[in-house]
Parts: C-alpha cells; sequence; structure tokens
C-alpha cells in the first residue's frame, strides 16, 4: 500500500484511461481507487442505507438530465440546464416542500430573485440573513482596527443562528448563497438538512473564484509563488 497521500488533483492520466472509469484502468501510486479499498467498500454501505439511498439515485439523475444529445455519444453531448434549474428539479424530485435559502447581505438582491423563483416552483422558503441578531463583532474577539466599518458598530455574520432557524422550521434541503470562507463551514456543520450550494462569495471576481484559476498562468501567476 502507498504511503503517499490521495492525490486525484495530481492524477497524470486522461479520465478516460483511469481505474476510476474503467477496470482495467491505469492509476498512480496515490490512487485512493487502488489502495483505499476499505475505505470505498465503506462509504459503498453508507449510500445504500435507506436514508442515503434516494437521495443519492435521484442526485445522479440528475446528473444525467443536466446534458442533452447524450444519443450522438459522450464526445457530442453539451450542458442543458443552469444550476438554479437543476436545484429546483432534484427539489422537486426528492418531493421537498420546505426550503431553505441562506444567505449574504452582500447578495440581497440575488436572493431576493431566487426566492422568488422557488415560491413559483411552489415551495415553501424559509430565508435567513447572515447579520441575524444584531450581534456585535466585539463579542467573538474581533478589535475595531479589524472589522470592515472602522469606529462604528457592525454586526457579526451568523451562520449557526442561521442554521437553527432554518432547523426550528423543519427544512427538508438547505441552499447556500454567498456565505463568507469559515461562515459557511459553521453553516454546514450545525445544519440539520442536507445542503447545496448555489453561490459562493468572492467579493474581488463578481462570486467567479475559478477566473483566478482560469487565468493562473497570466494575471493570477503571483498565486503560484508561496505568501
Amino acid at each position: 500500500m502507498s504511503s503517499e497521500l490521495p492525490g486525484c488533483a495530481k492524477c497524470p492520466y486522461e479520465p478516460t484511461t483511469r481505474i476510476c472509469q474503467q477496470k482495467d484502468g491505469k492509476s498512480p501510486p496515490f490512487c485512493p481507487t487502488v489502495t483505499k479499498t476499505h475505505i470505498i467498500e465503506k462509504a459503498l454501505e453508507e449510500v445504500m442505507k435507506p436514508e442515503n439511498l434516494e437521495f443519492a439515485r435521484q442526485a445522479s439523475i440528475q446528473e444525467g438530465e443536466g446534458y442533452a444529445d447524450k444519443e450522438l455519444g459522450y464526445a457530442q453531448t453539451r450542458p442543458l440546464k443552469p444550476r438554479i434549474v437543476e436545484i429546483i428539479e432534484f427539489a422537486k424530485k426528492m418531493n421537498y416542500k420546505k426550503l431553505g435559502l441562506v444567505f449574504c447581505m452582500g447578495l440581497r438582491k440575488e436572493a431576493k430573485v431566487v426566492e422568488n423563483l422557488l415560491s413559483i416552483n411552489g415551495f415553501d422558503v424559509v430565508s435567513g440573513l447572515c447579520k441575524m441578531g444584531r450581534t456585535p463583532k466585539e463579542m467573538i474577539g474581533v478589535r475595531d482596527e479589524q472589522k470592515i466599518k472602522i469606529g462604528c458598530f457592525e454586526s457579526m455574520c451568523n451562520p449557526i443562528a442561521q442554521a437553527f432557524v432554518l432547523n426550528d422550521e423543519n427544512t427538508e434541503f438547505n441552499i447556500m448563497m454567498g456565505l463568507c470562507v469559515g461562515h459557511d463551514s459553521l453553516f454546514l456543520k450545525y445544519s440539520e438538512a442536507p445542503c447545496t450550494v448555489f453561490a459562493v462569495k468572492d467579493r474581488l471576481l463578481g462570486h467567479n473564484p475559478l477566473a483566478a484559476i482560469y487565468n493562473i498562468d497570466s494575471y493570477y501567476r503571483s498565486l503560484k509563488v508561496a505568501k
């Protein structure tokens, strides 16, 4: 067994030739399909449990329905639906009635549109803003110079409260929009319902964090130098 850490992101082989795609495929020494078979088996046991099986099945069906022209072969498939449509369709597949929507103040306009779209499609929506509770940042040890509005009152983001409110309303599926790095982690930790992400926050790149990755060899080449 390899002593190297699992590293699928650095696999040198083309997707169609990898062992995770075909029985006689290729694998590097750090391939978890080969080195972590006991864990893969354990994961399969979990996914086959009643509380997970239908969720996993519908997620895979939704994935397949996201492409058109499949009958022409994999090379000619094309994307068919934006993520908001897939979220609505998946929630309907799961027969969910009550959805949760948590969002950042900076995406309040977008959240209003999303909430309306979900309502139009027949869902009851519980929405929660990040600043709920009006709790001062000083309460968690943030100094004045560490705030955005120095010298002024500033509410802290309250992702645990967002989760608790949605839990209290018994939402069945929660949608995240633009929570800060770390705040999103706390929300996921405390949410009782399964979650999906509609949008992630990137203040600089208009909430498109992959733009920095797409330009890693040009405008964002400095990122390759350790800070």
